[in-house]
């Protein structure tokens, strides 16, 4: 599994047109056999700051078999507007330090 870290930099006047684009291209994320989960999170300090959270199952899942697929373009459809207020986009190992309850 490899998890991928999406921040995101959203202008006050778009962050209900954000929001709603994400309610609408999660549907692609949950279609995708490659997508084991998401979460999207918005900053309590900061309210124009949102990290969207992709575990996927790896790496060549997410590069090469989501992004090659139909459910790709539908997710992609529906955030395009956003692309240009990513901040960060990386992907990162889960080390052994973690707790889940």
């Amino acid at each position: 599994m490899i998890v991928e870290y999406i921040r995101y930099a959203i202008a006050e006047a778009d962050r209900a047109a954000f929001e709603a684009a994400y309610g609408r291209a999660q549907a692609a994320l949950t279609q995708s056999p490659h997508c084991l989960a998401y979460e999207l999170s918005q900053c309590t300090e900061d309210r124009g700051a949102y990290i969207l959270r992709i575990e996927w199952d790896s790496a060549d899942g997410h590069l090469k078999g989501f992004r090659s697929s139909p459910e790709f373009r539908e997710f992609l459809g529906n955030v395009r507007p956003f692309v240009g207020a990513i901040a960060e986009m990386r992907h990162y190992d889960v080390m052994a330090v973690c707790l889940r309850k």
